[in-house]
């Protein structure tokens, strides 16, 4: 099979999509039981946007001329499950460029949030209580990013106005960046008792699975506030738990351990948290993002060229 006859398969109809190459057959499957075509001859495969890992690895068996497997997350944990299913050489690439400015506007909007206490006022304005006071301010603290890629980078550009006294950045490995040194998991111990307001931007994989546990949570000073736009189980729910009950730290969660967070779940009356349900990437800026992305992927893809993003290659 050349790439210019392949099958594409897409979460979105091809006349949607500008910039599309052509010579590529493209079908529309979002997840739906049926099948638009037959797996076998799908070279390219766009991933289902937000529905759920038994989706997107359902055809993944079935695909046996794929050569490409594309995300349109910036996690890949989703698909990891089904990567035995394939044969060897299959390249997966994730959302890099997608979710940046969605995922780093709500991780200000959380910290913010959480600080200034607008949940309380909400509460409050219900009730018709006029809660004044004085509150934390986002200036003059010091902030700690764990998992900086693309979109804790994106993260500290949106921090960079708001005065804090200092950002550290933690990654798999060390690195100098234009804003400051980027230091590895292995310096947290040293870095938590200093850190206000700890964002957790991580990938999920086994080295960060579980990261957050009591060790961490008893590391960060009292009062501190942790971010989690990354995935849930990157966090001990129950070691936050503790935390929040005793009231010593507070927390902002775009995502959970488990998720969708069940009715009757204790995290959610836990005292100083704030809870949104995983909207970190779906906003108005997904789509155009997206898009561009398929485009200028399956332009590289049918002319031949490396496509970007990869992830990991199947072996």
């Amino acid at each position: 099979m050349t790439a210019t006859t392949a099958d594409v398969w897409l979460p979105f109809p091809a006349e949607e999509i500008d910039g599309l190459p052509e010579g590529l057959n493209y079908l529309f499957w979002d997840g739906e039981p049926d099948y638009p075509g037959d797996p076998a001859d799908c070279a390219y495969y766009v991933v289902p946007y937000l529905k759920g890992p038994e989706i997107a690895v359902r055809p993944l068996a079935s695909m046996s001329a794929v050569r490409v497997v594309q995300t349109l997350s910036a996690g890949i944990d989703h698909v990891e499950p089904g990567l035995a299913l394939l044969h060897s050489g299959v390249r997966l690439c994730n959302a890099k460029g997608v979710h940046e400015a969605s995922t780093a506007e709500l991780t200000l909007a959380l910290i913010l949030a959480s600080l200034r206490g607008l949940p309380g006022f909400v509460h409050g304005q219900d009730k018709e209580e006029w809660r004044s006071g004085f509150y934390p301010s986002l200036a003059d603290k010091s902030v700690l990013i764990v998992g900086y890629g693309s979109i804790g980078s994106a993260i500290e550009d949106r921090l960079a106005p708001f005065e804090c006294a200092r950002v550290a950045r933690v990654a798999r490995s060390a690195r100098t960046t234009a804003r400051g040194p980027v230091q590895t998991l292995d310096d947290l111990p040293a870095l938590l008792p200093e850190a206000d307001v700890v964002i957790l931007s991580t990938p999920l994989n086994p080295s960060t699975q579980g990261l957050v546990g009591a060790d961490f949570l008893a590391a960060m000073p009292d009062g501190a506030l942790l971010v989690n736009v990354a995935r849930g189980p990157v966090v001990d729910t129950k070691a936050l738990l503790t935390e929040l009950e005793s009231g010593r730290l507070r927390a902002a969660l775009d995502v959970t351990d488990p998720e969708p967070l069940p009715a009757g779940h204790p995290l959610w009356h836990a005292p100083n948290v704030l809870i949104t349900p995983h909207v970190g990437g779906s906003t108005s800026a997904f789509e155009p993002r997206a898009k561009r992305l398929l485009a200028a992927q399956l332009t590289r893809f049918a002319a031949g060229e490396p496509v970007s993003n990869v992830v990991t290659t199947t072996g």
